[in-house]
């Protein structure tokens, strides 16, 4: 049974349906919902290590989603910051750690070659997590 969702954002459109997908999961099963931002760190052992966002960017997003939560009838939504250098990795590594038994998460449009080349962080959370992961379109 559901009790814990992870819905990772990017703050774009298509993870905005995967919030008010999660949303909706949460509502129906009395789960808890979490919203997370992976934030890609860069930098090597020699030099800073870089976030892709500033922390203000990642507030942004975060703040959004779970507006969109919340005008989707979730009352309460914890956000969470999520530091890794590979986003499929983190999402996978924090929602195992944490208990998560759900993760829903959005894809874009991407399809042929370019869906070849550049891979789907959604294609590799379904392949790795050790939950139920949904993609929602």
């Amino acid at each position: 049974m559901t009790k814990k969702i992870l819905c990772p954002t990017d703050g774009t459109d298509h993870s905005d349906v995967a919030v008010i997908v999660a949303s909706e999961l949460a509502q129906k099963f009395g789960a808890d919902l979490t919203i997370c931002v992976v934030n890609v760190a860069h930098g090597g052992p020699r030099g800073p290590l870089i976030s892709h966002w500033t922390k203000a960017e990642v507030e942004d997003k975060l703040t959004k989603a779970k507006a969109v939560a919340t005008a989707h009838g979730m009352k309460s939504v914890e956000v969470v910051d999520l530091i890794s250098r590979e986003v499929p990795a983190g999402i996978v590594s924090y929602a195992e750690q944490n208990g998560f038994d759900h993760i829903v998460m959005g894809t874009g449009d991407k399809r042929g070659l370019s869906r070849l080349v550049l891979g789907s962080v959604a294609a590799e959370v379904s392949g790795r997590a050790h939950c139920s992961v949904t993609v929602a379109r």
